[in-house]
């Protein structure tokens, strides 16, 4: 069983990026990668987590919570940027573990991001459906948003959306990001116009108490407490400082995307300075823009009034104040937010799988590039295909949580990996470093592994059958087709002719 625990050389995984038939272009910008992981951050998400983490969780200090839950992206981030610029090949977290952590390791990841990427697409999709029939409605257009096919209701409005940006990604990635960058160009001011018109109805009074007093949460248990509960017997409350912690394993959400980013580095132009600039840029202004609504939607309402809203939003929170007329702007900035979102994550799915199939451990011909776009037009066409059936039949945002234990997951094992890359091979020229190793990245994989403890029990059970599956497929394919496997048998093979 030693075999599953095989690292692959970092020159083996630059070679790979040179083969020609499985060869990506580099012609992404730091500008691209910032947008990129401004694009992915920014959707529906920055119109409604706060607000929800403020009525159910911590008040007011949810402010807190996202200041938290920035700083622990940051650290992990800070470790993905270190290995991008070491080594810099598709496949984000799973390339990286494949080199510290080991064959298994680095495919539990990918399997692991796998999940991520696409359901995060599929449920993306699916809301961009739903809030393309609300901005119908608040316009005055009256068009279905499903029709019938053989007696089967299919939601067009995913399956439209996600076979455009499959064509434009199978195109050419550079054309894609610059069709991103006017989305969420556009986005961005939205969020701008939406905060400065909010800041005018902001009270001082809403902000006290700023971190209410913890209360009992009634409802949260059995496999719907967090796992942290669930394992303790603690009584589950909301508000107070926990209350405040688990809006920030809440909030984390609104952060996940910056991985993706790492995905392109064999995209990218001068890896080593570009991918660290691009990916701590887009991070430092998708905090600023959260933190900035997060103000504004505790500072406009009272939390206990958000509290007593079916679907708190920042939305609510216009309504309360009388201010009907943002209702539509929030729900065109949610729809072009969606719409770059949706872009990123069918990107990031493809590298991933792109980059485990290059490496055997999904089948081979799935990475073959197309000569003439330079990208995986089959695998990507194939990923937009079933992104599309499962956005358009199912309830793929029940779910939803799963995206975070998924990316939390990823998280915490690149982190860790940072010490181990730099004790076996402290000889490979590094773009970027992260300060106070090891214990910048061990505190970023402790805090990460925090984060999926708050998550529910019942996302915990359902992540172990996901990776029940993964482990199926890898002793039963992927570990006898790994190219880093055969090499190592010919190679031993071929040492025992000669003794």
């Amino acid at each position: 069983m030693q075999g599953i625990f095989r690292r692959k050389p970092v020159e083996d995984s630059l070679e790979a990026s040179h083969d020609p038939d499985r060869s990506l272009k580099r012609d992404l910008t730091a500008w691209d990668l910032a947008v990129m992981g401004v694009a992915v951050a920014v959707g529906a998400g920055i119109f409604s987590v706060g607000a929800t983490a403020a009525a159910n969780y911590a008040g007011p200090g949810v402010i807190l919570s996202f200041v938290i839950a920035s700083v622990v992206c940051a650290l992990a981030i800070m470790c993905y940027a270190e290995f991008a610029s070491t080594l810099p090949v598709a496949g984000s977290a799973f390339t990286f573990s494949y080199a510290t952590m080991g064959e298994f390791v680095a495919w539990i990841i990918g399997w692991d991001l796998i999940l991520e990427m696409l359901l995060a697409s599929a449920v993306i999709a699916k809301f961009w459906g739903v809030y393309l029939s609300d901005a119908f409605g608040l316009f005055g257009v009256d068009i279905p948003t499903t029709i019938h096919v053989g007696g089967v209701a299919v939601e067009w409005g995913p399956v439209v959306i996600t076979a455009v940006f499959t064509t434009l990604l199978a195109i050419g990635t550079k054309l894609s990001s610059r069709v991103n960058s006017v989305f969420t160009i556009i986005k961005v001011g939205i969020t701008l116009f939406v905060i400065v018109a909010g800041f005018f109805y902001v009270k001082a009074e809403n902000f006290t108490p700023f971190i209410p007093p913890a209360e009992a949460a009634p409802g949260k248990t059995g496999l719907e407490q967090p796992l942290f509960a669930f394992l303790t017997g603690m009584e589950p409350t909301t508000y107070g400082v926990v209350g405040v912690l688990s809006g920030a394993a809440l909030v984390f959400f609104a952060f996940i995307g910056f991985d993706v980013v790492a995905t392109t580095a064999e995209e990218t132009k001068d890896p080593q300075r570009t991918v660290p600039r691009g990916i701590l840029g887009g991070l430092a202004l998708v905090t600023v823009l959260y933190i900035l609504v997060t103000i504004v939607v505790t500072g406009m309402v009272s939390y206990q009034d958000l509290a007593a809203s079916d679907s708190p939003s920042l939305t609510t929170a216009f309504v309360l104040v009388g201010a009907d007329w943002a209702g539509r702007i929030i729900s065109l900035g949610i729809l072009l937010g969606l719409t770059s979102v949706l872009m990123v994550l069918l990107l990031g799915l493809t590298r991933v799988v792109f980059a485990m199939s290059r490496d055997g451990l999904l089948p081979r011909g799935v990475s073959r590039t197309s000569p003439r776009f330079h990208t995986p037009v089959r695998l990507q066409v194939a990923t937009g295909v079933v992104v599309a059936l499962i956005a358009g039949l199912s309830k793929v945002e029940l779910l939803e949580e799963m995206i975070n234990i998924g990316t939390l997951s990823a998280f915490v094992l690149v982190s860790f990996g940072i010490p181990v890359l730099r004790r076996i091979r402290p000889d490979l020229t590094r773009g970027f470093r992260v300060p106070g190793n090891p214990v910048v990245p061990i505190i970023a994989g402790v805090a990460c592994l925090w984060l999926m403890l708050n998550l529910t029990t019942l996302t915990w059970v359902r992540f172990g059958v996901w990776l029940l599956v993964g482990v199926v497929i890898y002793f039963g394919y992927s570990y006898r087709h790994s190219l880093l496997g055969k090499r190592q048998a010919d190679a031993a093979a071929l040492a025992r002719e000669s003794a």
